[in-house]
């Protein structure tokens, strides 16, 4: 007889060591378990599997992905860099401070860091490699900004956190993100600052008169108050986050059609086409990753670790810093999805017994792991933007390290500035 805990793990590992893709992995893992442990039916598999995407809140992934689609047909992408462009391109490494302005302003659309770097990064890319950027350093820029994608709202990754931690709420959440993202955007600028310093990256142009300033943001005022909307919403009791992704769409869908009129009817079949492959692929992921899960809890894993961690009396600071590690070391393997899926029920409880706000943590939690889709040698991220770039992996990472090392900073200001999470949600009123 195997040990459930054990073989689950261990296959767990060597599904993924094939290269078998996450998602996958985790339902193999879990079938694997349950035929050789012999301990549970099969059926469990199913049950559980289905179990997972049975949820109301759930809803609300595949309505924020049909927005975002709806928001990149109507020629978002377009409005928003032009609208980024005016205040930075014309400063020194002026195309890379848009690619991050117009990223960060696109994270609060797509909610998805593989949409950020596959819609406006790769433009930005061809724009930046047409202006006498190298390549390589506009697709690591691109790599190192798209993943505010999910930190700052709407955020997949925070409605499912959300979903296996009652200590926090959708709106908190959403509104922890929105200072932590503006640092990682921050940042970013910082190291293009240098970058473009050193290499004599010379801005275009001058920075335009004030009519055009003003009818350029006025045109590009929509897009952006999408964020605003769902927040403002959910604050004030208007509609529930499941609820606010619907207004969503009908926004974006109002916005492209009618304010912006480049969407066109005829494009709404295709967009719905990808939107619901998306939304598949996503919920795949959570499915199989709930029935991984349910393992785990059955054979009392989370529990005896959260034993472990505090039978070791560790301090607050001394367990974020060990937690910091692990998640990034874990998060080189996984992806944000199915880490969340297993790692917050089991370290979210250890983190509110140590006396830790639990939105302070959830914001740690998720940093980390989204950090992972820029590491190698898994990071989701890292492929996608080699692919729309058509830049070698080896450059791309080679002119990643000094991105890595500012995202290390944030990463560090976020553990040990709890207010830079925690603030916002208290004034903005959300339990």
């Amino acid at each position: 007889m195997f040990d459930p805990s054990v073989l689950l793990i261990v296959s767990a590992c060597v599904y993924l060591a094939i290269g078998v893709p996450v998602a996958f992995a985790l339902g193999l893992a879990t079938a694997t378990t349950l035929l050789l442990a012999e301990n549970y039916p099969l059926m469990v598999l199913l049950k559980e599997t289905f179990t997972g995407i049975d949820s109301f809140p759930l809803m609300a992934v595949p309505f924020f992905i049909l927005a975002a689609e709806l928001m990149s047909g109507g020629s978002l992408t377009e409005v928003l860099l032009r609208f980024a462009g005016q205040f930075v391109g014309h400063k020194r490494g002026g195309l890379g401070y848009t690619n991050v302005v117009g990223l960060t302003f696109f994270s609060g659309i797509s909610g998805s860091a593989l949409a950020d770097a596959a819609g406006p990064g790769a433009m930005m890319i061809r724009m930046m490699d047409k202006a006498g950027y190298d390549r390589s350093y506009a697709a690591a820029l691109t790599a190192a900004t798209a993943i505010v994608g999910p930190i700052i709202p709407p955020s997949i990754i925070m409605i499912i956190y959300a979903l296996q931690d009652d200590k926090v709420s959708v709106g908190q959440l959403f509104a922890a993100g929105i200072i932590p993202g503006i640092l990682i955007a921050v940042a970013m600028c910082v190291v293009n600052y240098r970058v473009s310093k050193k290499r004599n990256y010379k801005g275009e142009g001058q920075l335009p008169p004030l009519r055009e300033i003003l009818l350029t943001t006025w045109r590009a005022l929509p897009a952006i108050l999408l964020p605003v909307v769902i927040l403002g919403g959910m604050r004030a009791g208007w509609f529930t986050p499941t609820e606010a992704a619907v207004v969503a769409v009908f926004y974006a869908l109002v916005c492209g059609k009618f304010v912006y009129r480049t969407l066109a009817w005829k494009a709404v079949p295709d967009i719905l086409a990808r939107s619901a492959l998306l939304s598949a692929s996503v919920l795949i992921i959570i499915g199989f990753s709930a029935s991984f899960a349910w393992v785990l809890t059955i054979e009392g894993i989370p529990q005896q670790l959260a034993e472990w961690l505090v039978s070791m009396h560790l301090s607050p600071v001394a367990f974020l810093i060990l937690v910091n590690i692990f998640l990034l070391l874990f998060g080189i393997f996984i992806e944000p999805l199915p880490g969340v899926m297993v790692l917050a029920p089991i370290l979210a409880p250890v983190a509110v017994q140590m006396g830790i706000d639990p939105v302070h943590f959830a914001m740690i939690v998720i940093v980390n792991l989204t950090l992972g889709m820029i590491t190698p040698p898994v990071g989701g991220l890292l492929f996608v933007t080699c692919n729309v770039s058509r830049v070698s992996m080896s450059a791309l990472v080679r002119e990643l390290v000094p991105f890595l090392w500012a995202h290390g900073v944030v990463l560090l200001l976020l553990t040990f500035v709890p207010a830079l999470s925690t603030w916002l949600p208290h004034m903005m009123g959300f339990k």
